[in-house]
C-alpha cells in the first residue's frame, strides 16, 4: 500500500525533499534542481498545507493532479493551494536535470494582510496540471525577478517592513500571473472555441435526452469532468469569452429550454418544472422570473 505523506509546514517539505532547513519558517524559495523526492518508491503522493508556486522545466517524471497529468519538458508556472492532493510518478531512467523554482508560502504568513482573502480569489490555484501557465522568455524573466526579490527580502535582516515588502512582491507576482493567464487564454483562441463548442453540445445533449427529469440540473463539476478540465478553468474560460460563469450558462440553457416548452406545448407550468428537474414548481418560477423578468405564465400569455 502506497503511503500518502502529509506535510504541514515548510520545514517538513524541506526535510521531505532533502533540502537544508528553511531560512524562514513561513516562506521559502527553493532551487528546484536541488529537490530530491523520496526514491524508494516509483511514485510519491502527498498533501501539503501551504501554497506552492512552481516554475519548472525538465522534471524527472510526471506530476498527476486529480485525473490529469503533464510531462514538464518546458518552463511552466503552476499553482497549488493548501490541502490539494499531489502525486509524482518518478522516471528513474530520465537523466535530464530538472530546473526552476518553488515558492512555498504558509497561510500563516498572509495572516492579517489583504492577501489572506485575495489569494483565494485566484482561480488558477485550483487548475489542473495540464492547465498550467506557459511563459514566454520575457514573462519568465519578470516572474523570476519577483521570486528573487522575495528571497532577498526574507534573507536580509527581518524588521517591521519585511512582511509588508514580501506581501507586495507576492501580490505583484499574482497580478502578473493573472495577466499572463489571460494572454494564454487569448492566444489559444482556436482550442478554446473548440472547448466552448463541446461545452454547448454537452449541455444540449443533456437537455435533449431528458436527463433533467432523472438527474436534475447538471453540475459544474460533472460538465468539467466530461471536458477533462477543472471546474475553475472552465469558469475562467467562459468568463473571458462570454462574461458569464458556468452556472449562469447552465441556467440560461435551462431557461431557453423552458421557453421552448412554454411557447410550443400545452404542458402546464408544473409539468414543465418537473420535466426540468425541479421538485417544486415555485423554484422553477422564481428562477425563470429572475432570468426573464416575467413569470412562466406571463411569458406563455405573450404568445397567445
Amino acid at each position: 500500500m502506497k503511503t500518502t505523506f502529509r506535510l504541514n509546514s515548510i520545514a517538513e517539505f524541506h526535510a521531505f525533499c532533502k533540502l537544508p532547513h528553511p531560512e524562514h519558517p513561513l516562506i521559502s524559495l527553493v532551487d528546484y534542481s536541488q529537490v530530491s523526492y523520496p526514491f524508494d518508491e516509483t511514485n510519491v503522493k502527498w498533501v501539503q498545507n501551504f501554497y506552492t508556486i512552481g516554475l519548472k522545466r525538465n522534471v524527472h517524471g510526471k506530476f498527476n493532479y486529480g485525473q490529469q497529468e503533464y510531462d514538464f519538458n518546458s518552463g511552466i508556472l503552476s499553482f497549488i493551494a493548501p490541502a490539494q492532493f499531489l502525486k509524482l510518478e518518478i522516471d528513474l531512467n530520465k537523466v535530464v536535470e530538472p530546473t526552476g523554482w518553488l515558492l512555498l508560502i504558509h497561510p500563516d504568513f498572509l495572516w492579517n494582510t489583504a492577501l489572506t482573502k485575495k489569494i483565494k480569489s485566484y482561480d488558477f490555484f485550483q487548475y489542473a496540471v495540464n492547465e498550467a501557465l506557459f511563459l514566454s522568455d520575457k514573462e519568465e524573466k519578470i516572474i523570476v525577478d519577483i521570486l528573487r526579490n522575495i528571497e532577498k527580502e526574507y534573507q536580509s535582516n527581518i524588521d517591521k517592513f519585511s512582511q509588508e515588502l514580501i506581501i507586495a512582491q507576492l501580490d505583484m507576482l499574482l497580478i502578473y500571473s493573472e495577466r499572463f493567464y489571460e494572454r494564454q487564454f487569448l492566444t489559444r483562441r482556436k482550442s478554446n472555441y473548440e472547448l466552448l463548442a463541446r461545452f454547448e453540445n454537452l449541455l444540449a445533449d443533456y437537455f435533449d435526452q431528458g436527463a433533467l427529469l432523472q438527474n436534475g440540473m447538471p453540475t459544474v463539476t460533472s460538465i468539467a469532468e466530461q471536458l477533462n478540465i477543472s471546474p475553475n478553468y472552465l469558469g475562467t474560460l467562459l468568463r473571458l469569452h462570454t462574461q458569464q460563469n458556468t452556472q449562469q450558462h447552465i441556467q440560461n440553457k435551462l431557461i431557453d429550454y423552458a421557453k421552448e416548452q412554454l411557447s410550443s406545448t400545452n404542458l402546464s407550468v408544473s409539468e414543465i418544472a418537473y420535466a426540468l428537474g425541479f421538485e417544486h414548481p415555485q423554484s422553477f418560477s422564481k428562477l425563470f422570473k429572475s432570468k426573464t423578468s416575467q413569470t412562466p405564465v406571463a411569458f406563455r400569455q405573450s404568445f397567445n
